[in-house]
């Protein structure tokens, strides 16, 4: 009798702690870690100082005088310095007529480089990867990237395999987006997610100034990224992902337009960055920040904001033309890994989030150092603060990211151990930042500025530094 009580009762409530131990472990392997990460650094031969830019636009025969001006002037303000890379074809003068190798070669250089170093350093086999996720936005081949590292690193025949084109800069958050929806659903995954951009083929030669602005700003650079939810591999991990949300405007023709590929009135193809782009950046960055906000800060924060927007809107009268009201992100955000899309980006966010130049110090020197490297320029501005040492355990690191579309997505990060590897900053961060990050470029050309427009041609003995 005693042993049909106890099955009889014991059963169901044996049944019951064996599902909250199903949902409690569940919960547990659909965390998504950070094991390691590999920023792609170019080979020296492909670094473009502002000389050989200078070269490059004398080198374009669609030129005039003013943009001509334009072009020395949007090099010297972009806070672009001399050690970034560019693609190869452009060295060898054939950026008016890249080949579709060009742009292959490019990316298999970035793909050996990194994924090979990422692997090795945690002894990790291609075979152990269960989810592979590329984000190349322009280059589109047959097989896939995606394919050709499959074949290369000779990966299971069960992989599975995500290949994202069209995303632009705010690629990365789309691709960790996709490996934390797997890892919600299945167990013990190791996930590589490789972002870049293929520059060979889409190098501007027109004289468009809306297009030709794009060559001043984006560089060649990737990263390959490992990720898993394996419980057995969390004390190795560097980050777990808090908070992803994405924001996208496409809807919106204004913000559609803003910043987008197409041809100009010569049929040159280029990458359009439209007047309205800050416009469109902002308010995405506003419909963002109001959905992560809450998720990631404290209550009184929020608190605090909502009280002080409520007393200026009663008072409307008496503050109108007064400064709005903001919300300070520091106070559940330790860092900001801002995406490094040109000067006048960092500075607008850098405003918006009233931020000091400490927290804007990596997107600035990382754009100084290696430009926009499109959806990988986030990894290059989290290298910059773990060279820096800022990154200790338990602090927050918040990412912001922006993207053609358009688009602009935000993740937090919990950084789990202590960090300081120099990874691609290895061999210069006790450099930066430098004293003084200004460009002399231009003074070296003042003469140009008295040339008369009507008359001008680029001289050919010019002699660029």
């Amino acid at each position: 009798m005693d042993l049909i009580s106890i099955l009889f009762y014991g059963l169901p409530l044996f049944y019951l702690l064996f599902l909250i131990w199903k949902i409690i472990d569940r919960k547990r392997h659909q965390n998504c870690y950070i094991l390691d990460y590999e920023c792609h650094k170019p080979t020296d031969d492909r670094m473009l100082s502002t000389g050989f830019s200078g070269e490059i636009i004398r080198r374009n025969k669609h030129l005039g005088l003013n943009e001509y001006k334009f072009l020395l002037k949007a090099i010297v303000s972009s806070g672009i310095g001399e050690q970034t890379y560019a693609p190869r074809n452009v060295f060898y003068c054939r950026e008016t007529c890249p080949t579709y190798e060009d742009g292959i070669l490019e990316m298999e250089e970035f793909f050996h480089d990194s994924i090979d170093k990422v692997l090795k350093r945690n002894g990790i086999s291609p075979n152990e990867i269960d989810v592979l996720v590329v984000n190349i936005s322009m280059l589109t081949c047959m097989p896939s990237l995606a394919g050709r590292i499959i074949n290369y690193y000779k990966m299971r025949k069960d992989i599975k395999v995500y290949n994202i084109t069209g995303m632009g800069c705010s690629a990365s958050l789309i691709s960790i987006n996709i490996v934390e929806n797997i890892f919600k659903n299945e167990k013990n995954k190791v996930a590589l997610m490789v972002t870049s951009e293929s520059l060979s083929p889409n190098w501007y030669i027109g004289n468009n100034r809306s297009m030709i602005l794009s060559n001043c700003l984006f560089r060649s650079g990737g990263c390959a990224v490992l990720l898993t939810n394996k419980m057995a591999l969390k004390n190795k991990a560097m980050f777990q992902l808090k908070n992803l949300v994405r924001t996208h405007h496409g809807a919106k023709d204004e913000a559609y337009d803003s910043c987008i590929q197409k041809e100009d009135d010569q049929g040159h193809v280029g990458f359009h960055l439209d007047k309205t782009l800050p416009k469109a950046a902002t308010k995405a960055l506003i419909d963002n920040l109001k959905t992560i906000a809450p998720l990631i800060l404290p209550v009184r924060e929020l608190l605090r904001f909502a009280i002080v927007s409520l007393v200026r809107k009663m008072n409307w009268g008496s503050t109108k033309g007064g400064a709005k009201p903001v919300i300070n992100f520091k106070t559940g955000v330790d860092h900001i890994c801002l995406h490094t899309g040109g000067k006048a980006v960092i500075d607008g966010v850098g405003t918006n989030l009233n931020l000091s130049e400490y927290d804007l110090e990596p997107a600035r020197m990382t754009l100084h150092r290696f430009g926009n490297t499109s959806a990988s320029s986030l990894w290059y501005v989290l290298g910059y603060m773990e060279a820096k040492e800022r990154l200790k355990k338990g602090d927050k690191v918040l990412m912001i990211s922006f993207g053609a579309g358009f688009k602009c997505n935000s993740c937090l990060w919990e950084v789990l151990r202590d960090l300081g590897d120099g990874n691609v900053w290895k061999d210069c961060i006790d450099n930066y930042p430098p004293k003084n990050t200004a460009n002399p470029f231009l003074e070296k050309f003042g003469w140009i500025q008295d040339e008369d427009p009507n008359t001008f041609c680029i001289p050919d003995d010019i002699v660029f530094p």
